[in-house]
């Protein structure tokens, strides 16, 4: 049985570019006939069969972009949806809002459907499900079908694509050793899963904040939360059995909830507890006490992410091995009423 083949791998065997095998197949007057007739031999004789993936990009330009979030509540993926349709707009491009729900397989279906003639490229970030399976087959046949992904915050190494990302790990570092500056020394983490990477980093830098100034690391303080509906709970018996001085919360929700709880159990928030969260939202400004946040930029991180896909929707050339970037967004601390 002869293998499934990819326009990408059809590129490499015969030493040409994707665009070239696309168009050779469509049989376009761009493409010399003896380099026609040699993709459309390789193809025929490895049964390629192009799909719908591929056929938005390469036929036709829709001027849209589809962007995949996992959840449109939090506070940080609007800003980034906010910075992408700045960009867009200013370009001529339109913008496709598809939502995940943190399922796998509403992701699959997002793509599937957009991809079907309805856009140019996807900016995504990935659902928690789909970094807990592992499994990003769906975003690596559009890759490999020639179309753009651009993916933010929530990314996969094993996918080979341009990434706008922040230095999770370097922020949570800097913003635990803001509490130790402070005098904490005995300091909890409200975060979740390890399968989120963003989760995962954001715990190391939490971890090696705490060894590089010699205070002892318990793994008890580390909290993984899944439901932000019972976390309530978790966090006060975390608050009673401790007797921590500061929290980082890898969320505003967390830390707002971490707040209230603290406040029923008659401790002062920041006296008696200092909070940082990450995310600067709503929530954190408003809040009683109003809470310490790390920046992610959102706008920012919108901005480059919809610029970088643009700029190859655009351009002109037909690289034959294509060189993808991670441009890492800066992030900075805002100080307020939690942890002064």
């Amino acid at each position: 049985m002869k293998r499934k083949i990819t326009l990408k791998q059809i590129a490499k065997e015969l030493d040409v570019s994707i665009s070239t095998v696309s168009k050779s197949l469509r049989n376009s007057p761009e493409i010399g006939e003896e380099t026609r007739l040699r993709v459309q031999a390789f193809a025929n004789f490895y049964h390629y069969k192009p799909n719908n993936i591929a056929l938005s990009l390469k036929n036709r330009r829709t001027k849209t972009i589809g962007i995949i979030i996992p959840e449109i509540v939090h506070h940080f993926f609007s800003t980034v949806i906010n910075g992408i349709e700045q960009v867009a707009n200013e370009n001529g491009y339109n913008v496709v809002i598809c939502l995940s729900d943190d399922s796998f397989d509403k992701e699959v279906l997002n793509m599937e459907l957009l991809a079907n003639g309805s856009i140019d490229g996807f900016i995504m970030s990935l659902s928690k499900e789909t970094q807990f399976k592992g499994d990003f087959h769906h975003i690596i046949e559009v890759i490999n079908q020639g179309m753009p992904v651009v993916m933010f915050d929530r990314v996969a190494n094993e996918v080979i694509c341009d990434k706008v990302i922040i230095d999770d790990k370097l922020a949570a570092y800097e913003a635990v050793q803001s509490l130790i500056d402070k005098g904490r020394k005995k300091i909890a983490l409200l975060t979740t899963a390890d399968y989120l990477s963003v989760g995962k980093l954001r715990t190391d830098g939490y971890i090696k904040a705490l060894l590089d100034n010699e205070l002892p690391f318990d793994d008890d303080l580390i909290i993984k939360i899944e439901d932000v509906d019972t976390c309530e709970i978790i966090i006060a018996r975390l608050l009673e059995d401790k007797a921590i001085d500061a929290v980082f919360a890898v969320n505003e929700l967390f830390a707002v909830t971490c707040i209230k709880t603290a406040n029923k159990m008659g401790l002062n928030v920041p006296k008696d507890l200092a909070v940082i969260a990450f995310t600067d939202g709503i929530i954190s400004k408003y809040s009683t006490p109003t809470i310490t946040t790390v920046s992610q930029s959102g706008i920012k991180m919108g901005n480059r992410a919809a610029q970088i896909i643009i700029d190859r929707l655009e351009s002109e050339e037909d690289d034959e091995e294509e060189t993808y970037v991670t441009e890492i967004i800066e992030t900075y601390l805002i100080e307020r009423e939690s942890t002064n």
